[in-house]
């Protein structure tokens, strides 16, 4: 792997829909906080990457001996995602080609092979790419007042995951200008699309899925115990 992969690792977030009493990085999966698997993933696709984590100044729980990044480092993250990945772009010694991968801290289901793939694919698409999965469910638009009031096709319809990886000087001009154009963007993908610019979607699993609401993370530690035992079943045959 080459020393010009950058990993961004926002992780300032309060978690609130958790519920919880910290924020839900630090919540444990098989007595580890999930920033700690997600860190372990990143790790076993690429040990000689770059990590920069964004973290809250005030931020109580985290332990420096979760990493195992060798070249890391540490910036304050924003008020929202957007402000965590700028700072980390504005903060790292980064080259204008070198590979930027973001991946959400609270995804520790993410699989070495999804990393790998999306990696090739943001190095040779000049727009970048995202891991992303087809809709599979019928699609429904919803009133105000939660009624279905339509049905949308889901032809061309793809849930957003992460990673997402891009050229930093691409992402850096993408996210600097929706700041300054006060673009509402919910990933960075979305700010290279305001760029005019079409990120390639990478086929990902299913199983990338986002811990976010308290039920979420029985199914991230079920999803986990089932990847492992299914490496286990493949070393051991």
């Amino acid at each position: 792997m080459s020393d010009s992969l950058w990993l961004i690792v926002p992780a300032a977030g309060q978690g609130k829909r958790m519920g919880a009493d910290k924020p839900k990085q630090y919540l444990e999966i098989a007595e580890q906080s999930i920033l700690t698997h997600t860190l372990q993933r990143l790790y076993a696709a690429f040990p000689q990457a770059q990590l920069v984590l964004c973290l809250d100044n005030d931020d109580q729980w985290f332990n420096p001996a979760w990493v195992p990044f060798p070249h890391w480092q540490r910036v304050t993250g924003g008020v929202e995602r957007m402000g965590s990945v700028l700072n980390a772009l504005q903060a790292m010694p980064a080259q204008a080609a070198d590979v930027v991968m973001v991946h959400d801290v609270a995804r520790p289901c993410v699989t070495p092979e999804d990393l790998r793939a999306l990696y090739q694919a943001a190095s040779e698409h000049p727009d970048g790419a995202l891991l992303a999965m087809p809709v599979a469910d019928t699609m429904k638009r919803a009133s105000v007042d939660q009624l279905s009031v339509a049905t949308v096709p889901r032809d061309g319809l793809w849930h957003a995951l992460t990673p997402q990886g891009f050229r930093y000087a691409l992402l850096r001009e993408a996210l600097e200008y929706a700041v300054d154009n006060g673009c509402i963007v919910t990933d960075e993908a979305s700010a290279v699309e305001a760029l005019g610019r079409t990120p390639l979607l990478v086929s990902g699993r299913r199983d990338n899925v986002k811990v976010t609401h308290p039920g979420d993370l029985a199914l991230a530690s079920a999803i986990m115990a089932s990847q492992v035992a299914c490496v286990s079943e493949r070393i051991c045959t």
